[in-house]
Order: structure tokens, then C-alpha cells, then sequence
């Protein structure tokens, strides 16, 4: 039996990171068997892409190879670490996934959100998320989180503007409207404990 694919999205500092860590590990103690990955990276040449893409300064990419860059990562990502993965029978839980590339590439960066999903679909569609978690939070608070991390931990993303964060919390509203089957929004502004609870009655409510 196939195994489930679940993503974590949202903004910089919303914690999904944290929030998928604490997932894998309920996960685990329950006796399902997971990976536990991210995007960009997750198999040894896309991470080796992701230094392309998340190192430097905002402007070091034009937003059509950055795009690119992403595809490449997220093909060897795919064919490498999920898919086999998933066929294996194990969970799948992903830090960043395709909504990602349509929130940063094809919305705020406008590369076009209609271009992105149809890339994602034409070259990804035997690998599409069961559930999507996307975690909302104030851009200003998430992008404090993200800052106070220090600079050795600051992406090309974090050193973006408060309007671009501000319009990245918009795009993932608007595609958690168009896709509420699969999306589900979680209230990021709350503390761990919290957060984590109604993480784990989601993915529970759809373990089936």
C-alpha cells in the first residue's frame, strides 16, 4: 500500500519546520514508518541545487531560473527520495513542496501561478501531496522569527521586504481557497504545544 504524502507550507518563520519535526516524531512513536525531508534538497543533488537557490543575495537569480533551478531539485528530489518512499509503504513528510513554488515564483514573484501549476502538474503528477498543511502567521512576527535566527541561518528569502512576506501570506490564502479539500490552514500565532495538537487531529482525521 502506497504511503501517505504530507506537505508543511507557509511563510518564513511560521514554523513548519518545527512543526513537521514534531509531527515525524508522534509519527514514529506510533509505530508508523516516515521520512522525514525538505525542499529545496532532500536527495543528494537537490541539495546540492539548493545552495544554488537559497545561498546569496535576493537579486542573485532572475525569478525564470530560479524557477528552473527548482524544478531540477524537486525532479531529482522526487525520483530519488519520495517516490521510492512512498511505494515502499512509508509516510512522507515534506517541508516545502509545489505550493511553495507557486506561492514564491509564480505569485509574488510573477512568474505567472497558472505557468507554475501547470509545470507541477505536467511534470509532477505521480507525486501530488494527500495533505497540505499551511501554517498562517502575521509576515511581521514570522519574519522576526526568521531574523532572529542570526545571519547564518538567513535564506535569500529571509532578506526580502515586509510587502514581499506580506504578499506570500496572501498567496497561501489563496491557494488554501482553491484547494480546501487537500489544504488545510492552521493557526501559526499560537504557541508549540497548541499548534502541535491540532496538527496531529488533522492528519489523524484523514489517516484513512
Amino acid at each position: 500500500m502506497r504511503g501517505r504524502f504530507i506537505t508543511f507550507e507557509g511563510g518564513e518563520g511560521s514554523g513548519k519546520s518545527t512543526q513537521a519535526r514534531l509531527l515525524a516524531r508522534s509519527l514514529t512513536e506510533d509505530g508508523t514508518d516516515l521520512i522525514l525531508t525538505r525542499e529545496p534538497g532532500g536527495s543528494p543533488g537537490a541539495e546540492e541545487i539548493r545552495k544554488l537557490i537559497v545561498e546569496g543575495e535576493p537579486g542573485r537569480w532572475d525569478v525564470e531560473a530560479e524557477m528552473l533551478l527548482f524544478m531540477a531539485a524537486r525532479s531529482d528530489h522526487i525520483s530519488r527520495t519520495i517516490l521510492p518512499a512512498l511505494q515502499a509503504g512509508c509516510w512522507v513528510l515534506c517541508d516545502r513542496f509545489i505550493d511553495s513554488s507557486v506561492v514564491y515564483q509564480g505569485i509574488v514573484r510573477g512568474y505567472g501561478m497558472g505557468m507554475v501549476q501547470h509545470l507541477n502538474v505536467t511534470m509532477f503528477s505521480h507525486a501530488l501531496p494527500d495533505l497540505t498543511l499551511i501554517f498562517d502567521i502575521d509576515h511581521e512576527i514570522g519574519l522576526a522569527r526568521a531574523k532572529s535566527r542570526g545571519d547564518g541561518y538567513m535564506s535569500r528569502f529571509d532578506k526580502f521586504g515586509p510587502e514581499f512576506h506580506a504578499r506570500i501570506r496572501d498567496a497561501y490564502r489563496e491557494i488554501s481557497a482553491t484547494d480546501p479539500n487537500r489544504c488545510v490552514v492552521v493557526d501559526a500565532n499560537r504557541g508549540l504545544a497548541e499548534i502541535h495538537a491540532d496538527v496531529v487531529n488533522i492528519v489523524m482525521g484523514r489517516r484513512s
